[in-house]
């Protein structure tokens, strides 16, 4: 499976335009959000970084999501991907913040569905969150890049609408 490509350019100029920054939180995609974000022209004026925390003592110690309740979810919720946006962006001093957690292989714990949650939080307040749900027969790393560019997709979305407001 090709990644789409297109959309990252737009999404460096409409963060240009308006001089805000993003730093992203993931986990299931591990760092395949923030790869595509070193691949913008310019990206270190809108780009500030990211963590990829993959265990839950990582979301734990680096994203501050409760640990309790982690153990309960296995580390995916809406609730997680929120928390996981809003620290991520507080962290990095960032404008946006966007986060991911899921399955990319259908588990136990998952009731063998691949899921995964995203969140967004812009000037810390989240402001979208979404599951989106995959075949249960769909590849690994095409889980990886199926929810990678719908969340840079939803993530356009997102600052075309902010900025025709």
């Amino acid at each position: 499976m090709e990644f789409e490509k297109n959309m990252l350019p737009d999404i460096g100029q409409l963060l240009l335009n308006v001089g805000e920054t993003v730093s992203v939180a993931e986990s299931v995609t591990s760092g395949f959000l923030q790869f595509s974000f070193s691949q913008i022209k310019d990206a270190s004026q809108f780009y500030k970084g990211g963590i990829t925390a993959y265990t839950l003592q990582q979301k734990v110690k680096f994203l501050n999501v409760d640990e309790n309740e982690a153990r309960q979810c296995d580390c995916v919720s809406s609730h997680i991907a929120e928390v996981m946006a809003e620290n991520v962006a507080k962290s990095f001093e960032t404008d946006w913040g966007i986060a991911v957690t899921g399955y990319a292989t259908p588990v136990e714990e998952s009731d063998f569905k691949i899921f995964a949650w995203s969140s967004f939080s812009y000037k810390n307040s989240v402001i979208y969150t979404k599951q989106l749900d995959l075949h249960p027969r769909t590849q690994p790393q095409n889980a990886q890049v199926y929810y990678s560019e719908f969340i840079l997709g939803c993530f356009k979305t997102q600052l075309e609408e902010r900025q025709s407001e």
